[in-house]
């Protein structure tokens, strides 16, 4: 079942999903490429999506893996491509809406150097604690970070600096008026063998990270940041419902180069969004720790125009300083 929110998007799509089957018929034979900055469930969600878009438009699709610098790499490849739709890149949201706030010099517009196709999918964060911490719930984490006064406490967070984890556990900190020192994984793994040695008293990161440690009873989940609970761990609650009026999550979406045509638009965002109501798909996702999240062009750019929004807000009142590329 759909909830409300993703209905209403789905509603939205309407004149997107009725784009001519016909189209896909004229297009010719030379490969696409579909980028990806990011391993682990990105590449594996954006091999799903190549899977669509060679069924769909009848044509070879090559999913190219372009890792480093957290993904700008791929990103900048995109910026240099032609607006024929022979290029597009699967993206989460973070690299339109937080880096901008977080590096002193970007090589892009997020907005004026890039078309928006479609969004696709959403993830949150998870916040875990060590098994033997002895603490079950978010507030008892809170309770004992405060009791250490000036000292404050530490939390890692991965990928790393100026991520969404990292603003997480900075917008936690605010929050609760409480000193937090971050400590920068970049890969989630080894910030989670540190957890559970108890080595780290707490870590953020991407919640389908975290699932396998935390059924094991090796570390153990206290909260999820998205709007709702995440399907891989149901009993695990969100940070509002523990009190806490805090939400975020990453979208993820489909992009172009800038100046790309509706047309083209169109018909590549009607060859993908389709895959999102397969089971067999959703069922994959969820394995990811995604949930479907469908948008069109104007609805992602929407969406991606208020993240940037409430990252900046935060970014200023963190008094984070940005890093230099």
């Amino acid at each position: 079942m759909m909830d409300r929110r993703t209905s209403l998007k789905v509603a939205g799509l309407t004149a997107v999903e009725l784009f001519s089957q016909s189209a896909f018929a004229q297009d010719d034979k030379s490969p696409m490429t579909v980028l990806v900055g990011a391993a682990s469930s990105m590449d594996f969600t954006a091999r799903l999506i190549g899977d669509q878009l060679r069924e769909r438009l009848n044509r070879p699709v090559v999913v190219s893996s372009k890792l480093g610098a957290g993904g700008r790499l791929a990103l900048g490849e995109l910026k240099r491509a032609a607006p024929d739709g022979n290029t597009v890149m699967f993206s989460t949201s973070s690299l339109f809406a937080i880096y901008p706030h977080i590096y002193t010099k970007l090589d892009y517009d997020p907005v004026a150097d890039f078309t928006p196709i479609c969004g696709l999918t959403w993830f949150d964060l998870g916040i875990a604690t060590g098994i033997n911490s002895g603490i079950t719930d978010i507030a008892q984490w809170i309770a004992s970070v405060k009791s250490q006064g000036s000292a404050g406490g530490v939390y890692g967070v991965a990928p790393g600096a100026g991520s969404s984890s990292h603003f997480l556990g900075i917008a936690l900190a605010q929050s609760q008026a409480m000193k937090m020192e971050p400590v920068h994984y970049k890969d989630s793994g080894v910030g989670i063998v540190d957890l559970a040695a108890g080595r780290l008293p707490m870590l953020i990161t991407g919640t389908s990270a975290l699932v396998e440690m935390h059924r094991a009873k090796k570390i153990r989940m206290l909260a999820v940041s998205g709007e709702q609970r995440s399907e891989l761990v149901p009993e695990v609650p969100t940070l509002k419902e523990s009190g806490l009026n805090i939400a975020i999550q990453n979208s993820t979406g489909l992009y172009g180069p800038a100046k790309m045509s509706k047309e083209l638009v169109d018909r590549i965002a009607s060859a993908t969004l389709p895959m999102l109501q397969k089971a067999d798909v959703k069922t994959k996702l969820a394995s990811q720790g995604m949930a479907i999240s469908p948008m069109n062009a104007s609805q992602l750019a929407n969406s991606l125009s208020e993240d940037r929004k409430k990252f900046e807000i935060l970014a200023k009142a963190s008094g984070y300083k940005p890093e230099a590329l």
